[in-house]
This record gives structure tokens, C-alpha cells and sequence, in this order.
């Protein structure tokens, strides 16, 4: 039945985007994904649907679900991350310094997390309908030392930053905390957790400058895939006491993503145009 519901939003005659480009990921597109099993495709659409029959009924599950976008306004969103001559997407710059930083006028939001959690790979993720946009993704632990901006269209922009903890830049907090302090137009700021191994304390330290900046941010769940149910469990309920006991700032709903099987890359697109203004939601909560 969802499976049915999910192709009727996607006949042939319902435009996407631009020509799909041959070199994208197989499952950068919704459409793309409705060619696998239906339960696949509930994973990759709402990936907390994959979790929720191993938690113990007396888990509120409202704290995973605020944000619950019908595959139609996903399908919308969908939509913003195809570039084309009028909307084009693509790397403007780098920064190392708030005085290097572009005055823009859209609104942004920025990755940040600790080396090596996956920002870079997340964000190319986002950008995989259009994949000749210059992501740089290595293995090497710290490999991003710079603000680097990227401009979808005149719709906002994401920034990623460089990571904190192994082999962070020297200056890692002159050049983050002015940025975070100061942007006007950063509407959320997203810290990623890698949920394979849980809250580290480079992460509750980076988690209490949100804090003391006091603008909003969200927690992204990445390497999912990377773990058994049973170990991300455990860290996702532990992270989520630490959101409830220890945050005033922090969205209650933590994002789960994997970059590499695509676990909630379309829902995220979803937020951030949500976030921005780019789109506006039918409904959030219903599937």
C-alpha cells in the first residue's frame, strides 16, 4: 500500500526535476527508490520506522517523529536539490576567517561534527542529483579545514564546517564560534553524531557551545548502517537524555542518516527546505 501510494505522487507525467544525470547515485532520486521492496523503501524514507519494533513500549515515540513530512512534500523538496540555468547549485567558497566569509543573503545553515563523522559525506549525499557539484570527501580523519559554502539556487545555502577533535584545524574555534555567534542569515545549525559509537566528549563539548549560543540546532544521527539495532539503540536513547535533561536549544527530534545506503537523505532535504522558507509542508504527520 505505500508502495502504491508512494508511485501514484510519482506518475509520469509528475516532473521532478531537471534530466536526471547518468553518473548520480541510484537512489538520489524518491523515484528512484520506489523500485525496491516497500519495507526498503519506509528505511529510506523515515528510517526510524526501522527501529521502532525493537524499542520497549513504553518508549514515547513522539520525540522521533516531529517532523513527519508525507512523501509529497519530500517529493517538493526533492526539487530545490536539481540545479538548472535558473537555479543553479554549486561550491562558491572557502573562508578561513569571519572577514573571508561571503556576505549572503539567503538563508543557511551549517554541518558541523567531529572529524571524521561523516559531514562531507552527508552533504554530498544531499547534492547527489547533482553530482558534479565538488564535494571533497576523504578518509583521512580532518580533512576539511575551511568554511566551505554551497549555493542551492537562490533558495539558501549549506556550509560546511571543519571538524573538531583529531587533527581539527588550530584555529578551529576563532574561525567557528565568531561564524556561529554572528551570521545573521544561519537559520539552524546542524551537529552530527556518529552513532556507531555514541555521544564522545568532544561531542558534549561541542554541544555546549550550541548551548551557550542559544540559537537553535539539530542533531544528525550519522553511520546507521554502521552498527547493529541493539548498539545504535543504545546510543540514540542515551543521546536523547542527554537532549532532554541537558538542552534548551536543541530540536528534540534527532535525524537519522546513512550517507553510503541513503537512510534519510530525502527526509533531511525535506528539513532543510522546510527550515529555510523553500517550501512549504501539505502536512507533518502523516505518511
Amino acid at each position: 500500500m505505500f508502495c502504491l501510494r508512494l508511485r501514484l505522487w510519482l506518475q509520469p507525467g509528475t516532473q521532478i526535476g531537471a534530466v536526471f544525470c547518468q553518473s548520480a547515485h541510484k537512489l538520489a532520486s524518491i523515484q528512484k527508490a520506489t523500485r525496491l521492496p516497500p519495507k526498503k523503501v519506509q528505511s529510506l524514507l523515515y528510517p526510524f520506522s526501522e527501529l521502532d519494533a525493537y524499542l520497549d513500549r513504553s518508549v514515547d515515540r513522539t520525540q522521533f517523529q516531529l517532523f513527519h513530512p508525507s512523501v509529497d512534500d519530500m517529493v517538493k523538496a526533492e526539487k530545490l536539490f536539481y540545479s538548472s540555468l535558473s537555479h543553479k547549485i554549486d561550491y562558491y567558497i572557502s573562508a578561513e576567517r569571519m572577514d573571508h566569509v561571503p556576505a549572503l543573503q539567503q538563508p543557511e545553515v551549517c554541518f558541523i561534527g567531529r572529524s571524521n563523522v561523516g559531514k562531507s559525506s552527508l552533504i554530498k549525499a544531499l547534492f547527489s542529483l547533482t553530482p558534479e557539484v565538488e564535494v571533497r570527501v576523504s578518509k583521512t580523519p580532518g580533512h576539511t579545514k575551511k568554511m566551505n559554502f554551497f549555493r542551492v539556487g537562490k533558495a539558501f545555502t549549506i556550509v560546511d564546517m571543519p571538524g573538531y577533535g583529531h587533527k581539527a584545524p588550530k584555529d578551529f574555534v576563532d574561525m567557528v564560534e565568531p561564524y556561529l555567534y554572528t551570521r545573521k542569515n544561519l537559520v539552524r545549525t546542524f551537529l552530527l553524531v556518529d552513532g556507531s559509537v555514541g555521544l564522545q566528549k568532544a561531542d558534549l563539548i561541542a554541544l555546549e557551545m550550541c548551548e551557550e549560543i542559544r540559537r537553535p540546532y539539530v542533531i544528525v544521527v550519522t553511520k546507521i548502517d554502521k552498527c547493529g539495532h541493539g548498539t545504535l539503540l543504545t546510543n540514540l536513547l542515551n543521546l536523547q537524555d542527554v537532549v532532554k535533561t541537558k538542552t534548551t536549544s536543541c530540536f528534540p527530534q534527532p535525524f537519522l542518516v546513512s550517507s553510503l545506503k541513503f537512510w534519510g537523505i530525502y527526509l533531511l532535504r525535506c528539513f532543510i527546505s522546510h527550515l529555510t522558507g523553500s517550501i512549504r509542508l501539505t502536512n507533518t504527520s502523516q505518511s
